[in-house]
């Protein structure tokens, strides 16, 4: 059993008021894979320059990702450079360079092709459309987006949605897709446009599952610093599927219980550069994370009812 992601690799240069980074491994389908890699195995499919940096290939390999799909086209890598506000909440992006990533045409290795669980990352929602009709028979497909495709190819988007089983997006993302002001209205909404479960990322404020039967809320794990919040979308998601792949079963349980994991895993990438803090983590801390987050969500109301008038 594995997971194949489909989406950018590339090198960031990102300053916050912690520090400043040059070049440092990034993009949705690393930061993605280097989470879901603690639950089960993931396949990645991206493309990078022939002046990729064999560190940062180093740091792919090591992590026992599978590599097949990550195609080496001739150019530069893609690149991206951004600056976090004081409180990190907003980020200005000062230089994308799309470079062979705007020339990346998905192609899946033949064992990827096979495999059940597919997160596409926020590329171009016609990208998305070539990797689904590449697929053999896929069980559980989980896409991302962003807002630039929402704008632009909207048509293209909406008919992603009705071939995916989940979405997984910012509070922005969904407002700006069904148009409604409220989130979690504009989740309910997402739901008649195809997709069974929407999970929408708050930042700081955690995640929540909104199905068509189910809700479920979740907080973002407390931590001493935040160093850097790239990524921490991308990890959620890698989190939130990798956890659900490996428990075999959607349902209920299985799905609040991915969220807690997506949360979780999303702490540990805040706490460095890049994917550093994503590195460090270990099954005995993501675990121990996961625990008290169900130790800060329960309580009981057995004897409360006698104080309500």
């Amino acid at each position: 059993m594995a997971i194949a992601v489909v989406g950018s690799i590339g090198l960031d240069t990102i300053e916050t008021p912690a520090g400043r980074v040059t070049e440092v491994l990034g993009g949705s389908a690393a930061y993605f894979a280097l989470s879901a890699r603690y639950f089960l195995p993931v396949s990645v499919v991206a493309v990078v320059g022939q002046d990729f940096p064999a560190e940062a290939r180093a740091t792919l390999q090591q992590a026992e990702l599978d590599l097949s799909g990550l195609e080496v086209s001739e150019g530069k890598t893609f690149r991206w450079e951004g600056v976090y506000s004081d409180d990190m909440n907003t980020r200005k992006t000062l230089r994308t360079e799309l470079n062979v990533f705007e020339r990346f045409k998905p192609k899946l290795p033949r064992e990827t092709r096979a495999l059940k669980t597919v997160f596409l990352a926020n590329i171009d929602p016609v990208l998305q459309g070539d990797v689904l009709d590449q697929l053999e028979k896929p069980q559980l497909v989980l896409a991302d987006t962003m807002n630039y495709w929402i704008q632009s190819k909207r048509a293209e988007l909406l008919g992603i949605l009705r071939r995916v089983r989940m979405l997984i997006i910012n509070e922005e993302e969904a407002r700006e897709i069904t148009g409604e002001a409220l989130t979690h209205k504009a989740a309910r909404a997402i739901l008649s446009l195809g997709p069974e479960t929407v999970v929408v990322k708050q930042g700081e404020h955690g995640a929540f599952l909104q199905g068509r039967d189910e809700y479920f809320s979740c907080p973002a794990y407390p931590i001493g610093t935040v160093v850097d919040p790239t990524g921490a979308g991308d990890t959620f998601a890698g989190g939130f599927v990798g956890a659900l792949a490996r428990m075999g079963r959607v349902d209920d349980r299985n799905l609040r219980r991915a969220v807690v994991y997506g949360c979780v895993l999303a702490s540990f990438t805040v706490e460095g550069f890049g994917v550093t803090g994503l590195l460090r983590a270990s099954r005995e801390a993501i675990l121990d994370r996961a625990e008290g987050i169900a130790s800060m969500s329960r309580f009981d109301l057995s004897d409360t009812a006698r104080i309500l008038r």
